[in-house]
């Protein structure tokens, strides 16, 4: 089976149940850039795909970027003076800013105000707050119980380590029949956060999982990372590796109720890029495309100018253009299995493309060839999309002149991939076309 048969054997609505299942067994889990919640992710992506993990030092040099301290928690509160906890890590992860250093201490509400973060403009959202690389603490609530806090003494505990430990990162590496890769890279440090990043996750694993049950021409290498510092860290610990990565891909967002979007390489007209935007140009829905800019998700470091590799980001909503973002709005509600479901498969169809995008040349080249005699005048006559197409014939004959590829003769024509490949595929077989890499 290759990744043609199986988009012939996908169910979507599995698919989506699927998706939306793992997700909700992760979103409890309180992750950060380091420490015990990501090992915790890593070992639930375990029990579908087996990873490779890497535990790299703190203090660790990586490019400009030093390894951090590894944070873990085990509780964190806010007590009145009746001992009733107001704000409790254990009701919700995002209660706490990300990284605060251990305290316990009783103070004022003046002195507490100071550390405490709230969304004045959705008074009923938790807001997602971090502070990995300044030695703080604070809690995160809704503006209604800001709001509502008397002046009491409060008891304020965070249960936390912030001490030498190690950044992780897992990576899943799928080898091919050439060693020419593609990159799929999802950022797994978020906690209770479902389209950043949860969506991400579930659809890069069901991905490893699908393309490690099929022939594939490309190797394909996923990792799960921290945001930034893990593809910082990645990047400085494969440097002599990269030069493999042909096309690539970061995931994130890909639940929610918005358009698809793709977010341009550096390169702006690398394949993948060319990839993306003809597979959502056909899908017969809205979608937009971005130039690249140095920000947003781990595409920045993998575009930096010193690598400048072929990575492109795809997701739904733009991470910071939709308002559930970074709060506690973006929950399991926020992502559906519909949406996943048809991000999941834009993704199949974009690795389709990169995987049978190849340069043939005609070996009739001196007019057009005589079709009839070859068995593939009555597939002319199919209706189009259930059969070969007439016009897609000859504009693969015409164009394969070992110059240009399958997507290059889809662009041109305007005709979707599959139909070019279709047809070269029958055009194979009557000996019309060769594999230029042959010849």
């Amino acid at each position: 089976m290759n990744i043609t048969d199986l988009k012939t054997v996908l169910n979507p609505e599995a698919i989506g149940q699927d998706l939306h299942c793992f997700a909700a067994e992760l979103y409890p889990i309180c992750r950060s850039i380091t420490g015990d919640g990501f090992r915790e992710t890593l070992r639930q992506i375990e029990r579908f795909i087996p990873l490779k993990r890497f535990e790299v030092p703190t203090g660790t040099q990586v490019f400009d970027w030093t390894v951090p301290r590894e944070w873990n928690i085990r509780d964190a509160y806010v007590k009145n003076s009746n001992d009733d906890r107001i704000i409790d890590f254990q009701q919700h992860n995002l209660h706490i800013v990300n990284y605060s250093i251990p305290v316990h201490q009783t103070m004022s509400l003046e002195e507490l105000k100071p550390h405490l973060f709230s969304l004045p403009h959705h008074p009923d959202w938790i807001p997602y707050r971090t502070s990995y690389y300044k030695d703080t603490w604070g809690f995160c609530l809704t503006h209604k119980q800001l709001l509502e806090l008397p002046e009491d003494q409060y008891e304020v505990c965070i249960d936390s380590t912030l001490e030498a430990g190690n950044l992780t990162y897992g990576e899943y590496y799928l080898p091919g029949e050439i060693e020419d890769e593609v990159l799929i890279s999802c950022h797994a440090c978020h906690p209770s956060l479902a389209n950043d990043n949860l969506s991400g996750i579930a659809i890069a694993v069901h991905l490893a999982k699908s393309l490690s049950e099929i022939a594939h021409r490309y190797s394909y290498r996923f990792i799960f990372i921290p945001a930034t510092i893990g593809s910082i860290t990645w990047l400085s610990q494969n440097e002599d590796q990269v030069h493999r990565i042909k096309h690539g891909l970061v995931l994130s967002c890909l639940g929610d109720p918005g358009k698809s979007t793709y977010k341009k390489s550096r390169q702006g007209d690398a394949e993948i890029d060319r990839a993306v935007s003809h597979v959502l140009q056909h899908s017969e829905q809205d979608y937009n495309l971005i130039d690249f800019f140095p920000y947003g998700y781990d595409e920045r470091q993998f575009c930096s100018p010193g690598f400048n590799l072929p990575v492109g980001c795809f997701m739904r909503s733009p991470n910071s253009k939709f308002p559930e973002y970074h709060t506690s709005a973006d929950n399991l509600d926020f992502i559906q299995p519909e949406h996943l479901t048809d991000s999941f498969l834009k993704c199949v169809n974009v690795l389709s493309v990169l995987e049978h995008n190849r340069v043939y040349v005609n070996q009739n080249p001196k007019c057009e060839p005589q079709l009839g005699r070859r068995g593939l005048y009555r597939s002319i006559g199919g209706a189009s999309g259930t059969g070969l197409n007439e016009l897609a014939l000859l504009w693969t004959l015409n164009l394969s002149d070992g110059q240009h590829s399958l997507l290059d003769i889809a662009e041109r024509s305007g005709f979707e991939f599959d139909a070019i490949r279709r047809v070269a595929e029958a055009l194979i077989e009557t000996d019309l076309l060769k594999d230029a890499i042959d010849l």
